[in-house]
């Protein structure tokens, strides 16, 4: 076993955090296994483990590209898509929020494929622009533990050690029911034909 893993240190994030999933289940709390996979994403784990271990409140700068990429969108439009994925779709994988933003946790190589899928569809131009963050860059993780301060958060926390990632085309799928729903909602249908502007109207509320 290796000593990022170690059981002796004052600060023992893994079992902090394993104590806290004993007898519940809150989907924005990082569980041990999902702080593992998040620090695996920066190749040598040691070091954000290290970081997490003495400040466990504090966020963190992750690598994208080869255990996740980002997707981050508008928050309304993210919220919409989450609707989607939730009541329609497979689910999503983790989702953070931070500075006005929601950012979507995808498979590698989403960040790549994603942008040229919107362009060929045709509801593509509906869909907020999402920034695609892939292999080369750098994302801000919420921390550990909620501090309860205004900085970033999660939404749905990892909390497995291999959590589903969703695709290009499943992203895409998402976004093209948030539109869809969305357009629904705007179109008023009635059994009614318009009416007729020169029409008489009688007041049928007094007959007897």
């Amino acid at each position: 076993m290796t000593t990022w893993l170690r059981e002796e240190t004052p600060h023992d994030i893994f079992r902090f955090l394993r104590e806290g999933d004993e007898g519940r289940h809150q989907t924005a709390r990082v569980t041990a296994d999902g702080a593992s996979w998040l620090a695996s994403a920066a190749g040598g784990r040691g070091t954000a483990l290290a970081r997490w271990e003495s400040r466990p409140t504090s966020p963190a700068a992750l690598p994208c590209g080869t255990v996740f990429d980002v997707v981050n969108v508008d928050p309304v439009f993210g919220r919409r898509m989450l609707d989607q994925l939730w009541t329609e779709g497979p689910g999503s994988g983790p989702v953070a929020v931070h500075r006005g933003r929601m950012m979507l946790f995808a498979a590698p190589g989403t960040a790549q494929r994603l942008p040229a899928l919107l362009d060929w569809e045709e509801w593509g131009e509906e869909v907020p622009r999402p920034l695609c963050h892939g292999l080369g860059d750098a994302v801000t993780v919420p921390p550990l533990v909620p501090s309860g301060s205004a900085g970033p958060r999660w939404l749905v926390a990892p909390d497995t050690l291999h959590p589903w990632l969703p695709g290009p085309e499943v992203v895409l799928w998402a976004c093209v029911r948030a539109v869809r729903a969305t357009s629904a909602v705007d179109v008023r249908v009635s059994i009614f034909p318009p009416a007729d502007p020169g029409a008489n109207v009688y007041d049928v509320s007094r007959r007897r």
